[in-house]
C-alpha cells in the first residue's frame, strides 16, 4: 500500500490528459468529410421550382423568365 493510488491521480492523471489533447487535436486537423459548399439557387432556378411546385402558372412563368433574360 505504498502508492494508496498515488499514480493514478499523479503523472497517470497527466499522460491520459496529454494523449486526449494530442489525439483530439490531431483529428480536428484532418476532416474525415469535406464540407459541402453552398450554392446559391439562381432566380431562373427558384422561378422554375415555383412553377414545378404550382405556385404560379405557366403565363406568370414565361413573363417572369423573359424580365430576368433581359436583366443579363
Amino acid at each position: 500500500m505504498f502508492y494508496d493510488g498515488y499514480h493514478f491521480w499523479g503523472m497517470h492523471l497527466i499522460w491520459w490528459f496529454f494523449w486526449v489533447v494530442m489525439l483530439s487535436s490531431l483529428f480536428g486537423w484532418f476532416e474525415p468529410v469535406p464540407k459541402k459548399k453552398i450554392t446559391r439557387d439562381t432566380p431562373l432556378d427558384i422561378l422554375k421550382r415555383r412553377l414545378a411546385s404550382g405556385e404560379i402558372s405557366a403565363e406568370e412563368y414565361g413573363e417572369k423568365k423573359r424580365l430576368l433574360e433581359q436583366e443579363k
